[in-house]
């Protein structure tokens, strides 16, 4: 089966059957949850049959966020197996010259998913890349990497082809770790720094953190129990013991990576200006702990606070989009 022969009226017909509904009931735009009702466990079921129908790897559909038939097909055809190369940058808008390019890198347990959307609220001249680590998405077949410095090897092969222009990072929570140890791996080895870096939901390094909270060595019970209290894990995969085992592998990995790197001791402020975001209900990250930045770069641009949790920027994408681009622009972008 090919790309092209991912029809949306094949999908429209295969929903419907699960509903018991016409097909032309299942219009393109239809919120599944609101317009056409279905519930955690219609989704599981409708998220089984078009994984087997349209070969798409196992447990994808049922947390990609997909909130109308649109959004699945654009879904199905994205992550048909054997069809997307396994290209770790993620383009929505590919631009041949543009003016500016954005990384975006996701959070532990997530992929680049959590970005969906963003590139319609940015300049249409700027280039958004969206990162997508091994083990999760088109690259669920790869082996997952549970230590910082490689996955940071990983991300700057990825992306070095790609630095020919201005270009700015910014990453949330895992990713804002990410996104730093790849700025001072630029600046150690004397390539070009991004423009600006803005971290999210994350505090600065310090070599005096605790060792108490360390959720990848948690019970599977405790690791669940611990999501649903952070918040933005979607209850179809905390929930349900058919879904779980697929991820929790790709969360104790992250979990791993963030809770055994050793931050460096003293480090030179970084020469790129740095901004810094977080939710105001953040369980995980403090303000205190958010403002620490300031003392990791030369050009501290300020603390941004939303209304929110750990994943307050679920809810502000406009916003947030908003002011990235007046921080990318006043630095230079």
């Amino acid at each position: 089966m090919t790309t092209a022969s991912v029809n949306i009226e094949e999908l429209r017909a295969l929903i419907a059957g699960v509903l018991e509904i016409e097909p032309e009931e299942v219009t393109d735009q239809a919120h599944f949850a609101d317009e056409l009702e279905i519930d955690s466990l219609l989704m599981l079921e409708i998220s089984t049959r078009v994984e087997t129908a349209f070969n798409v790897p196992e447990n994808t559909v049922v947390i990609s966020g997909a909130r109308t038939l649109a959004e699945l097909h654009a879904f199905v055809i994205s992550k048909r197996v054997g069809d997307t190369p396994a290209d770790p940058v993620i383009r929505p808008k590919p631009l041949s010259d543009p003016a500016a390019r954005l990384f975006l890198f996701h959070h532990a347990g997530g992929s680049h998913l959590l970005y969906r959307g963003w590139a319609e609220h940015f300049p249409q001249d700027w280039e958004l890349c969206l990162l997508e680590v091994p083990g999760r998405g088109h690259l669920q077949a790869h082996p997952l990497i549970d230590d910082c410095d490689r996955l940071v090897d990983y991300v700057h092969n990825a992306i070095a082809p790609l630095l020919d222009r201005p270009f700015a990072l910014f990453g949330h929570s895992m990713g804002a770790l990410i996104a730093y140890q790849l700025t001072r791996r630029l600046h150690d080895e004397g390539e070009p720094l991004p423009t600006w870096l803005g971290v999210s939901a994350y505090g600065a390094p310090r070599v005096e953190a605790g060792t108490d909270d360390r959720p990848h060595l948690l019970s599977d019970d405790e690791l669940r129990a611990w999501l649903r209290n952070v918040g933005g894990s979607t209850p179809q995969l905390l929930d349900n013991d058919a879904v779980w085992p697929t991820f929790a592998p790709v969360f104790r990995s992250d979990f791993k990576l963030l809770d055994t790197w050793a931050p460096p001791h003293a480090p030179e402020p970084l020469p790129v200006p740095l901004s810094v975001f977080g939710g105001r209900r953040d369980k995980l990250t403090g303000e205190d702990r958010l403002l620490s930045w300031r003392a990791f770069t030369t050009h501290f641009r300020g603390l941004e606070m939303y209304e929110g949790d750990h994943f307050y920027l679920m809810d502000h994408r406009q916003p947030l989009a908003a002011a990235i681009t007046a921080a990318m622009r006043s630095a230079g972008a």
